[in-house]
């Protein structure tokens, strides 16, 4: 990896961990069509790994507005999507998985653009969990599910309960990674050297997470995530 890759990549993980530390959302729909499109070779697992101290991070901070009923769904339905998840990496080329993650972010990002409002039950959450097993573990991309369920809720209890999910769920995916022996030196490399773009982007959340309530950042990220898609598309 050139060192100019390296900054633009560590500069859109800067951003990413900034706008999901003050939305809940957006960290690897910025990240992963990024990775994608410079190195590819490290998804999921630097996505990954990266959104665990995230994810502790902004659960901890947030942790009062948890739904802890919904996370547990959630949860429940993550643990069967991950090994869809792990069938669909295994089974594709990395030209295909490239288009699996453009379609993927599209899809995703237009349905929660377009999705009218609703109360989610657990029915809702199991599905979100599911679809988010699968296309996490394979893509690195599993919050628009998430978002789309708790998007009507507040900002606090939409952050604190994706962050929750997100957490036990990337840890699911990264054990059944290993075991399936996807998981390699580079890719864990690359996230620590990362580590120093996350945390400041996660300090700097820190200042405006109390003061927005998110659609802004969140429309822009969707906006970006679509864009970023046409051109992974393009490129296949």
């Amino acid at each position: 990896m050139s060192l100019a890759v390296f900054a633009l990549i560590a500069a859109t993980v800067a951003i990413a961990s900034f706008v999901q530390g003050s939305t809940g959302v957006g960290f690897a729909l910025i990240v992963a069509p990024v990775l994608a499109l410079l190195e590819p070779q490290l998804l999921p697992i630097c996505v990954l790994v990266l959104m665990i101290p995230l994810n502790v991070y902004v659960a901890w901070r947030e942790r009062a507005a948890l739904d802890r009923s919904g996370a547990t769904w959630i949860t429940a339905g993550r643990f069967l999507g991950t090994f869809g998840g792990l069938w669909v990496l295994t089974a594709l080329t990395s030209g295909a998985l490239n288009v699996l993650v453009g379609a993927a972010t599209l899809l995703a990002a237009i349905i929660t653009l377009v999705a009218p409002r609703f109360s989610p039950g657990r029915r809702a959450f199991v599905a979100a969990g599911v679809i988010t097993g699968v296309t996490e573990t394979a893509t690195g991309i599993g919050g628009p599910p998430l978002a789309l369920v708790y998007q009507h809720q507040p900002a606090p209890v939409l952050r604190s309960t994706i962050a929750v999910c997100f957490l036990v769920g990337q840890l699911m995916s990264i054990a059944v990674l290993a075991v399936a022996g996807r998981v390699a030196a580079a890719q864990l490399g690359a996230a620590i050297m990362l580590l120093p773009a996350l945390v400041v982007g996660a300090a700097l959340s820190r200042l405006v997470h109390d003061r927005i309530d998110g659609r802004p950042l969140r429309l822009f990220v969707l906006l970006f995530a679509i864009v970023s898609a046409f051109v992974l598309l393009m490129r296949r």
